[in-house]
């Protein structure tokens, strides 16, 4: 049993995804600061918002609700890394750390979705 978002692996690792967006956006054309820039980090910022706020909902179909808007947040921001790339504002090692980043993120969260499941079909039985 966890005490606080803070706990969720899913949430630790999108927290981290989100700092280095904060980072890397920093040095992305000023011109992009309306554009790529808040798009990317809305995007990001959401991934963890999303299991925060999940997190103290009651109902397993409520909690879930949220994992999956923070599911599609995680898949948004992947496009991003991509495109970033595909731009030429980060570079392969930036990208391929990113894309580490945003994996274990994805696998954690989908974790915590099969638990958040789990444990309410054995609460049925």
């Amino acid at each position: 049993m966890t005490y606080s978002f803070k706990e969720i692996k899913a949430w630790q690792f999108a927290h981290s995804f989100v700092l280095q967006v904060y980072s890397i956006t920093r040095s992305f054309p000023e011109y992009e600061k309306f554009g790529l820039c808040s798009q990317f980090q809305r995007a990001a910022v959401s991934i963890p918002a999303n299991i925060a706020e999940g997190y103290k909902k009651m109902g397993e179909a409520d909690k879930l609700r949220f994992m999956n808007i923070a599911q599609g947040s995680l898949e948004e921001s992947r496009y991003y890394i991509i495109l970033s790339k595909d731009l030429g504002y980060i570079n392969e090692s930036v990208f391929v750390e990113m894309e580490s980043l945003i994996n274990k993120t994805s696998w954690y969260l989908n974790a915590y979705c099969k638990g958040i499941m789990n444990d309410n079909a054995l609460k049925q039985q």
